[in-house]
């Protein structure tokens, strides 16, 4: 189940940046579970990780890997399998992976960079994912975004991407993006995995700054359910083989690139909330004039994890008292509650911190059927707007994570 319709993916090639999928059987016979990405010699790298501190053996092997100064030439992505909680095993296992690829490659075991995504906690069969290495590397080819968005699947019930083509003064620069998840979702830093690649000309300082800086207002913007995983990782690539060159020297291209980025990204990311699991909303909660960045999303983030407020959304249920209670607890000192103004869309549910005088239960119950919602709460403290994107919790959400590892 996912919100909204399915669109068509037009995902385009970004030059120097190669796909590869093979299938290794992982958890499921003859599904493509494995997807292998070639970096081009002259390209920079930027990536961030989780900061789940029981993290991945890929994401410590993956961090060694980039702090080791070797240019990362190989993305090796498997799914069905997480590698983590699996302690000097699961590292061990992970190198002996990269190992065997760099050799097929020819190049340094540190200029791979190992992902893993799945069940937590069984060991990596290393062996099955070596044996589909050949076949990943004889696909690999510039046209194989959308199959390397269905290859990093796992509980995902559709692929997600997205390409934009920037034009400035004749030129053009193409991104492209791809991203997995659909549960344990709140990311921290990254999405559950998120791959985007441009072939603009970008320095790698620049590269990581922008990376991080668009991450914050679109991955680190979602949450299906809360769980920040312990595998979660986003990678953005600079093949530099459109010859254009993005530098704060030239303000007007910057502004272009970041606008795209952030296109990118946050499409990605809005499809991970879409494609919840078991979702039927996709939610987004708004608050205004907050006195900073930290009391919005505090009180955002309080509405968008109550299960009180997300089982109302999956019954289309206009309980707001469930909402008005949230932002109370979020935790925002000296609250002035006669201030709090709350919508449902365009529908004033609370003025002045009570009931609407305006409002009806009819109003209410129109904008909760819907499967796009907005909640929009003004705290009256300052100018600080922040938004987040989230989903309902239903009967299915507790059906596919009780039955994930059968």
């Amino acid at each position: 189940m996912a919100v909204g319709v399915e669109k068509k993916l037009e995902l385009l090639p970004v030059k120097g940046f190669r796909l590869g999928i093979a299938s290794a059987g992982i958890k499921k016979p003859g599904r493509r579970d494995v997807v292998v990405m070639e970096v081009p010699v002259d390209a920079t790298l930027a990536a961030v990780f989780t900061r789940n501190q029981f993290c991945a053996a890929p994401v410590v092997l993956a961090k060694k890997h980039l702090a080791s100064g070797a240019l990362p030439r190989y993305l090796l992505v498997n799914t069905g399998n997480a590698n983590a909680g699996t302690g000097a095993a699961g590292l061990t296992a992970a190198a002996d992976c990269c190992a065997a690829l760099a050799e097929k490659t020819r190049v340094d075991t540190e200029s791979v960079l190992p992902f893993s995504t799945g069940v937590i906690g069984e060991p990596l069969p290393v062996a099955k994912i070596v044996a589909a290495l050949d076949a990943a590397l004889d696909n690999l080819d510039e046209n194989h975004w959308l199959e390397a968005a269905h290859g990093i699947m796992t509980t995902d019930t559709r692929p997600k991407g997205h390409s934009v083509v920037i034009e400035h003064q004749g030129k053009q620069i193409t991104l492209t993006g791809i991203s997995k998840g659909s549960g344990m979702i709140m990311p921290n830093m990254a999405t559950m995995l998120g791959y985007v690649a441009t072939d603009a000309v970008v320095d790698a300082n620049l590269l990581q700054r922008l990376l991080s800086q668009v991450n914050e207002q679109s991955f680190n913007r979602i949450t299906v359910d809360g769980d920040t995983s312990t595998n979660d990782a986003c990678l953005l690539v600079a093949t530099g083989q459109s010859g254009v060159e993005v530098s704060d020297l030239e303000p007007a291209l910057m502004d272009k690139f970041v606008a795209g980025l952030r296109e990118v990204m946050l499409e990605l990311a809005q499809a991970i909330v879409k494609d919840g699991e078991g979702a039927t909303k996709f939610v987004e909660v708004r608050v205004e004039r907050a006195a900073n960045v930290d009391e919005a999303l505090k009180v955002a983030y309080t509405i968008a994890h109550s299960p009180l407020v997300k089982t109302a959304l999956f019954a289309s249920d206009p309980n707001w008292g469930r909402i008005l209670a949230c932002v109370g607890r979020a935790g925002v000192q000296d609250l002035d509650v006669d201030e709090v103004n709350i919508w449902l869309d365009d529908v004033a549910i609370v003025r002045n911190g009570g009931r609407a005088e305006s409002y009806t239960e009819a109003q209410g119950q129109a904008v909760m059927n819907q499967e796009n919602i907005l909640i929009r709460v003004s705290l009256n403290r300052g100018q600080v707007q922040e938004s987040i994107w989230t989903t309902d919790l239903s009967h299915d959400y507790v059906k596919i994570n009780a039955e994930y590892r059968s």
